[in-house]
């Protein structure tokens, strides 16, 4: 089992940065799909960005992509999403999962993941 916890939320003006942190305590990230997901009231969790700390393969959904990074320090045990060029529409709260399937390649679908985090909100003002 991992347990999860989110970091670095905050208010930012549109065009502007910030950098979300999970930090892992329990399990390492070696042993799970890793995944980001935002969720704004009303509206389905939206998968952004997911990876395996060890092959390194990570995909981003098209409304994020060149403009989000998502990184791991495995030293920490700790994964990061970097968001640059943010938007209003970025404006929701963020949470971190991890996968223990068996899957060929990690997933943006929530309902695969099994641990999450408590989120952290991201608010861009116009």
């Amino acid at each position: 089992q991992v347990q999860l916890v989110e970091s670095g939320g905050g208010l930012v003006q549109a065009g502007g940065s910030l950098r979300l942190s999970c930090a892992a305590s329990g399990r390492t990230f070696s042993s799970y799909y890793m995944g980001w997901f935002r969720q704004v009231p009303g509206k389905e969790r939206e998968g952004i960005s997911c990876s395996s700390s060890g092959n390194r393969s990570t995909i981003y959904a098209d409304s994020v992509k060149d403009r989000f990074v998502m990184f791991f320090d495995n030293d920490k045990n700790t994964m990061f999403l970097q968001l640059n060029s943010l938007k209003p529409e970025d404006t929701a709260l963020y949470y971190c999962a991890a996968d223990r399937s068996s899957l060929s390649r990690c997933t943006l679908v929530a309902g695969w993941y099994d641990y999450w985090g408590q989120g952290t909100q991201v608010t861009v003002s116009s």
